[in-house]
């Protein structure tokens, strides 16, 4: 096939695409916004662990939050929260699967490293870190 032929050919290609595109263009722009329901992004603080906490490997702790003032419409009331040393949050599931307006959920110290440096975060629609607090064996 010559340069011209496949030139034309690919001519013909896209005048179809802007075509079709200038078809469907007001379908798309004729969906209704307003039928979507507004959501807010909820972030409760959490309350527990705190600085001054010292947890032992092991041992069964309440995580706890504020819940107090929640939104109508929260994007995601499915928590879960994750262990964090320092800058790091680690791969720690320590609890998931709750519902985020509960308040609270029952987690089980891992065995990691001691330090003071701890914190634990609360994702539900956002991720809000706790206190740092310390951890012993």
């Amino acid at each position: 096939m010559s340069s011209q032929t496949s030139s034309s050919v690919l001519a013909k290609a896209l005048v179809f695409l802007f075509a079709l595109l200038a078809l469907f263009a007001p379908l798309a722009a004729a969906v209704p916004v307003t039928e979507l329901e507004k959501r807010d992004v909820y972030v409760p603080p959490v309350l527990y662990p705190h600085s001054g906490t010292v947890w032992y490997k092991g041992q069964r702790h309440n995580v706890t939050w504020d819940v107090s003032d929640p939104p109508v419409n929260i994007t995601n009331k499915v928590g879960m929260i994750l262990l964090r040393k320092g800058d790091i949050t680690t791969p720690l599931i320590l609890a998931q699967g709750f519902d985020i307006l509960a308040g609270r959920t029952e987690v089980t110290v891992p065995w990691v490293l001691e330090g003071d440096d701890y914190s634990v975060v609360l994702f539900g629609d956002s991720g809000n870190f706790s206190e740092e607090f310390t951890i012993k064996q």
